[in-house]
């Protein structure tokens, strides 16, 4: 598996993050899991000249903290975590749980105290990407938590992310930056249209894009990869949309939601199973109940749910709605501590039109 470990590193470091000499290269994980990947990492950083430093945490402290901090504790935010976010060149964030479940007998309406408190950090962290002044990566190292839910075998799980993140390849860096191609062509034929029109098994809703940027997603956010997205003008989505696919947020879910929207805003929401919680997170601040990203997903390599949102919401033939803060570099003025992709299937009886032009059948696109 070293050889496996050092190209993994090998991407995230030189393509991902692009680390350069004099960097300060945040890398971080909340368990010791991961160490084969983070000792790789570390090593490349080291050898691009750049300046590691490695963050471990202890899984099971999340839980702790959100049932023992008093209000007073839960909008505190480390003055030396605001310094990581202000000074870092790169941060590169490798999820190794020990437990997927921890947080989900977790206070709720705590938890959205807590988000609402620490979102200056992530509004810091979108700032300095939309800039050019930080350069992030999310990737994960296969645990035995992660495998159990997605219902796999260690060893399934493994080799489902190696084939998802193309490290199967000789050369996955080669494979990213072709994906990136075929998904900047997409993209720019978007760009410019002025209304997304989703349709499908109970949805039918509009999003307002005009002067929004559709992005896409080629393995230098997130690894794996395998999206394009914007930021719908604020006040603009209309209609009615249903998620057929688990939503995982802090190890709470929600499935079958459905979701009505009027000028912008989340009206009425019901879930089949977790409804409580989803009108907590709908209920975090003023800006929750707003959309912050509508995507496409791409990677046809992953086509389960695995419980996992870093894979789910790029699952090839799916379109994922975020509730909550957008993305500047799209032109998204959205703030919210609340970000929860929620996924919907569009394999089957489902299209996008974007000003009136289908664009996308069935889970295909069709441009």
């Amino acid at each position: 598996m070293t050889n496996l470990y050092e190209k993994y590193a090998n991407v995230l470091v030189n393509y991902s993050v692009k680390a350069k000499e004099g960097d300060l290269v945040v890398i971080k994980s909340q368990s010791h899991l991961a160490e084969p990947l983070i000792k790789e990492i570390y090593k490349k950083v080291l050898q691009n000249g750049a300046n590691p430093i490695v963050r471990i945490g202890l899984d099971s402290l999340n839980s702790l903290f959100i049932k023992y901090a008093n209000d007073n504790q839960l909008q505190f935010v480390d003055e030396m975590a605001k310094i990581e976010y202000e000074k870092a060149d790169a941060i590169i964030s490798i999820g190794a749980p020990v437990n997927v479940k921890s947080m989900a007998g977790a206070d709720s309406k705590k938890m959205a105290k807590r988000a609402a408190a620490t979102r200056e950090l992530s509004q810091k962290m979108l700032k300095r990407s939309e800039e050019g002044t930080l350069n992030w990566v999310i990737a994960d190292f296969p645990t035995q938590a992660l495998a159990q839910e997605a219902k796999m075998s260690l060893d399934d799980y493994t080799e489902f992310l190696i084939k998802s993140c193309y490290l199967d390849l000789e050369n996955p860096t080669e494979k990213w930056i072709e994906i990136g191609k075929e998904q900047e062509r997409l993209a720019n034929l978007i760009n410019g249209t002025k209304k997304l029109h989703i349709k499908g098994y109970k949805t039918d809703i509009t999003f307002n894009v005009e002067n929004r940027k559709w992005i896409s997603c080629d393995g230098r956010l997130n690894f794996p990869d395998g999206e394009i997205y914007t930021s719908p003008v604020e006040d603009s989505a209309s209609g009615e949309i249903y998620f057929d696919f688990p939503a995982i947020y802090r190890g709470n879910m929600a499935h079958k939601i459905h979701l009505v929207l009027e000028n912008g805003k989340v009206i009425k929401a019901s879930a089949d199973v977790g409804e409580d919680f989803l009108i907590s997170m709908l209920d975090m601040d003023e800006g929750s109940r707003f959309v912050g990203e509508i995507a496409i997903g791409t990677n046809e390599r992953i086509q389960n749910v695995t419980g996992n949102i870093l894979f789910d919401e790029k699952i090839g033939g799916s379109i994922h709605m975020a509730l909550g803060a957008s993305y500047p570099e799209t032109g998204g003025k959205n703030v919210s501590g609340l970000h929860w992709d929620i996924i919907k299937n569009m394999k089957e009886n489902s299209s996008i039109y974007a000003d009136d032009k289908l664009i996308y059948e069935n889970g295909k696109f069709v441009i």
